[in-house]
C-alpha cells in the first residue's frame, strides 16, 4: 500500500518562491483577490501583474476571474488573449509567446508531487506556450511542456507531454495540421 510522509517532504533543489515576503503578502493579501474579480478590463489588470513582476507584449487581454500565483514567474507576448476564469498556478515560470489564445477556464499546472516517494516531494517544471497557438476552454496544461507553434489544443484536453508545432491535440491524439 502506497503512504505517504509529510514530515519528511522537500522542495526541489534551488527553488525559490521568487519575491520577498513583503511583496508576496501583498500580492496574496490585496492584489491577487482584484486581479481576479469581475470587474471587467484588461489595462489595470496588466498594470497591476505588471507591478509585480509580469510581462507583457503590446494589446494583451485579460479576462475576469484571472489567478496567478506568482505575477513575477509570467511573461505573455504580443497580441495575446487569457480567457475568463483562467488558472495559472506558476510556481516556476510560464511564458505565453505573440498571438495566443487561452480560452476560459484553462488551468497551467507548473508543480506537482512525486507519489512514488513517501516525502512527497514537489517537482516544478515551466510551460512554454509558442506564437499562434490556440489552446481551449478547461484544457489542463502539466508541469514542463511546451506547447508547438501554430497548435490547436480542443477543448477539454489534459497535455502530458510536448506538443508540436502545428498539430491539433483531440482526444489525446495529434493530427497534423
Amino acid at each position: 500500500m502506497r503512504r505517504q510522509n509529510l514530515y519528511d517532504y522537500k522542495l526541489p533543489p534551488n527553488w525559490e518562491r521568487g519575491d520577498s515576503f513583503i511583496i508576496e503578502t501583498f500580492w496574496v493579501i490585496i492584489f491577487k483577490p482584484i486581479v481576479s474579480s469581475f470587474i471587467p478590463g484588461s489595462s489595470w489588470r496588466k498594470l497591476v501583474l505588471t507591478i509585480f513582476g509580469a510581462k507583457f507584449g503590446k494589446s494583451v487581454r485579460l479576462n475576469i476571474g484571472l489567478k496567478v500565483k506568482f505575477p513575477w514567474k509570467l511573461i505573455v507576448g504580443d497580441f495575446s488573449w487569457i480567457g475568463e476564469d483562467t488558472w495559472i498556478d506558476n510556481i516556476e515560470l510560464v511564458s505565453i509567446a505573440d498571438n495566443v489564445c487561452i480560452s476560459q477556464g484553462v488551468y497551467f499546472c507548473t508543480g506537482n508531487h512525486n507519489y512514488k516517494k513517501m516525502s512527497f516531494d514537489l517537482i516544478a517544471n515551466p510551460i512554454k506556450v509558442d506564437s499562434h497557438a490556440w489552446i481551449g476552454a478547461k484544457s489542463i496544461i502539466g508541469p514542463g511542456y511546451k506547447i508547438g507553434k501554430g497548435s490547436v489544443i480542443t477543448l477539454g484536453s489534459v497535455i502530458k507531454k510536448d506538443i508540436p508545432p502545428n498539430t491539433i491535440l483531440k482526444n489525446n491524439r495529434i493530427f497534423k495540421i
